[in-house]
């Protein structure tokens, strides 16, 4: 499982597309919201935005990774 973790990490950079995976009531977002990573922290968090349709944020937050899917829009080997 630490090597999950890890791959995990690695793909987690800058502009990367995410979906939250559970809620984070104490910043107003639901699972299954789509943001964009800005800048990495550190190896726990993310600073990340959050935007409608015509892309204007709502909300740009810290978000831990664990909290993270990096959506893929490429294919790649399971």
């Amino acid at each position: 499982m630490p090597h999950e973790t890890q791959d995990c990490d690695d793909e987690a950079k800058a502009l990367s597309a995410v979906a939250l995976l559970r809620d984070l009531p104490e910043q107003g977002l639901v699972r299954g919201q789509v943001g964009t990573i800005m800048e990495r922290f550190d190896e726990a968090t993310a600073l990340v935005e959050f935007s409608d349709d015509a892309g204007q944020a709502f909300a740009i937050v810290p978000c831990p990774h664990d909290a993270l899917l990096v959506l893929r829009t490429i294919p790649r080997a399971a």
